[in-house]
């Protein structure tokens, strides 16, 4: 007979965070849809023109800078989908809320304000310091 594999149980004080964190989630995934519909919609737009008439390269810049805009929203949106990920990943784990460099415990008030924070506010000004 197969062994049972324990499932861990989720602290609950952590159950508000998971559920931001889901919320968070299904945002920004709604928002990537968004995205592709848009540049999706957008490239048809264009795609269909058989008037013959050249585009003005102003038109074409601008569109250009529209689907470089958009790339970059999607780009942060996945990063920030990561994050949102790893965060839940550590309250399965049961270290949710242990900041990454000093293992000391993040805020509750950070957490509340980023769940997907991965360090102290202390840390993190750290990081961004040595970023500079």
């Amino acid at each position: 007979m197969p062994a049972k594999v324990k499932k861990k149980k989720i602290n609950p004080k952590f159950e508000i965070y998971r559920k931001l964190l889901l919320k968070t989630k299904e945002q920004i995934l709604g928002d990537i849809h968004h995205l592709a519909d848009e540049n999706a919609g957008s490239a048809n737009d264009r795609g269909g023109d058989v008037s013959g008439h050249a585009l003005h390269m102003a038109d074409v810049a601008t569109d250009m800078y529209d689907r470089e805009f958009a790339l970059g929203l999607a780009a942060n949106d996945r990063d920030l989908l990561s994050r949102i990920n790893q965060a839940m990943a550590r309250i399965e784990e049961g270290t949710y809320g242990i900041c990454l460099e000093c293992k000391k415990s993040i805020t509750a008030t950070r957490l509340k304000a980023l769940p997907h924070a991965r360090t102290c506010l202390k840390c993190q000004q750290k990081l961004e310091s040595r970023r500079r």
